[in-house]
């Protein structure tokens, strides 16, 4: 499914990259200063700011730059983040929220200024936390007096002339819209032009922290001193970090509308999420798109995620009548079990390995100020010159409640893990080849086997994911196998899409053309 974005952007080859084919060539004799794994926003702000202060920089990238979460969110660059501030809040001290706040500032106006500098469009709106309903006034006001107590200039609002449900808002100016997929292809050409090198394409399968550090691809080992894994899930096992976040999935989709809402970026308090903003629909002289987003769930954790979907598309339709959709798609991104994203050096990676993850959905800002201080750190920024924020959050504590998430999370993926093994072993094949669009996992022989009918070819693939064999499930909406433990997913084929996982999933080859899967 094609996004908005992407479908908005003709030039999609701008960024120029090296062919990995070509680059593989040169692998064995070039090191590097820095190898940063990723091409989002967090791998391409580190690699710029670097690259800027005379490193020799390599970004390898799997698929292509701002392939997954950069290049499909919302758009929003907002410090104001739904209920986000009131949660930290209410396991952490004021201090740790008044860091958090900081970094997602800093992060803000680094790209406020570059894309003033780059022509990359934005809009300068007003952020709204609001309530649905009345039941959720206490969540805005929680959040109006964290963002109060945290310096911002934040505003109460009772009432706007909107025609979806509204029931009053915390308001933040100053915030920007933009389109992500463009930011990052300009943040590729700026990398690109001041000398770095981008490789799209090339899947990294290991890192190995010696010196130099080696990073692990189909088509050679690149060398270099330092190492950023900036993938939105670390695919090391080191520091264990698929086990102190959880994978998040959210669909948004667009649309054609008569009476478009107010400039602002809306986004719910309470349950189910809706996030609202406008953006300018590339025909001329017509009202802007109306961007609709929410009913995320975890990964691999919805029974059918194209009737979250639909239910999407029917509240639009619903408060915009005569609505037409344009585009749907999906992004997705992990939530670390203390709220506060994971930035800094990996353990058992001597120093010279740096991750960043646990965004929570919000990474233009967090993702920026992560860069921030990875390349402070990588530069050699005494520990006592760098940001209050950075100090700050590089020394909370884990709190009672931080435990609490990350032992209901480990008991979740323990149990899911069981219960995928048994639903697997109570569908023994042969099984009938699935209807269009639909997969079905199957046991033989004791294995797993997941089965699928995508654009009219059934094809089998061991349904075992290839990260800590969990066994995956059919995505409807997608057509994909979703990991329900760490969030891996792969195409209906068995090709690696995202997550911790670095290897597809193996084809089984004696899949017949008939109706069964013997």
């Amino acid at each position: 499914m094609t996004s908005l974005w992407a479908a908005m952007t003709v030039d999609e080859s701008a960024t120029a990259p090296s062919a990995p084919g070509a680059a593989a060539a040169a692998l064995p004799g070039e090191r590097f200063d820095v190898a940063v794994v990723g091409a989002g926003i967090t791998g391409l702000a580190t690699a710029l700011i670097l690259v800027r202060d005379g490193l020799r920089v390599v970004v390898v990238e799997a698929e292509r730059v701002a392939a997954l979460a950069t290049g499909l969110n919302t758009g929003k660059a907002t410090v104001l983040q739904g209920a986000m501030l009131q949660r930290i809040r209410r396991s952490h001290s004021a201090r740790v929220v008044q860091g958090y706040v900081d970094a997602n500032l800093e992060g803000l106006r680094w790209i406020a200024e570059f894309a003033r500098q780059h022509g990359v469009p934005v809009s300068e709106e007003t952020a709204y936390s609001y309530a649905a309903s009345d039941a959720g006034l206490q969540l805005v006001e929680r959040e109006f007096d964290a963002a109060r107590e945290a310096g911002l200039p934040v505003e109460w609002v009772d009432r706007m002339p909107v025609s979806f449900p509204f029931a009053g808002a915390v308001a933040l100016p100053g915030q920007l819209g933009l389109d992500p997929y463009r930011l990052a292809l300009a943040m590729a050409r700026a990398f690109v032009d001041e000398g770095g090198v981008l490789l799209e394409g090339m899947r990294v399968e290991d890192v190995q922290a010696s010196l130099p550090v080696g990073l692990r691809t189909p088509n050679g080992t690149i060398r270099a001193d330092a190492v950023v894994v900036a993938t939105a899930a670390p695919m090391l096992l080191r520091g264990l970090y698929f086990a102190k976040t959880r994978a998040l999935r959210s669909h948004l989709t667009s649309f054609r509308v008569e009476d478009a809402p107010p400039p602002g970026l809306f986004i719910t308090v309470d349950m189910p999420t809706r996030s609202l903003r406008t953006t300018p629909d590339p025909d001329a002289d017509v009202p802007p798109l109306l961007l609709v987003g929410g009913n995320g769930h975890p990964v691999g954790g919805a029974p059918s995620t194209e009737a979250r979907v639909r239910d999407l598309i029917g509240w639009t339709e619903r408060y915009f009548p005569g609505a037409e959709l344009t585009h749907r798609w999906a992004a997705q991104d992990y939530e670390s079990v203390n709220l506060v994203p994971f930035v800094g050096r990996m353990p058992r990676g001597l120093g010279r390995v740096w991750i960043a993850t646990g965004y929570a959905k919000w990474g233009l800002t967090n993702g920026v100020a992560a860069a921030l201080r990875i390349s402070d750190e990588i530069l050699g920024v005494p520990w006592r010159d760098q940001r209050e924020w950075v100090r700050v959050l590089g020394t909370r504590s884990t709190m009672p409640a931080d435990l609490a998430r990350g032992a209901a999370e480990g008991a979740r993926v323990a149990r899911t893990l069981a219960v995928g093994w048994a639903s697997a072993q109570a569908h023994p094949a042969p099984a009938k080849a699935p209807a269009e669009g639909q997969g079905v996992v199957v046991s033989r022989g004791g294995v797993p086997y997941g089965v699928s009918t995508v654009d009219g070819r059934t094809c089998a693939v061991r349904a075992v994911c290839t990260h800590l064999g969990g066994v995956v499930r059919w995505n409807d909406g997608e057509k994909t196998w979703d990991c329900p433990l760490h969030g891996s997913r792969f195409e209906a084929s068995g090709h690696r899409i995202e997550g911790p996982a670095v290897h597809d999933l193996p084809q089984e080859p004696r899949v017949p053309d008939g109706p069964s899967v013997e």
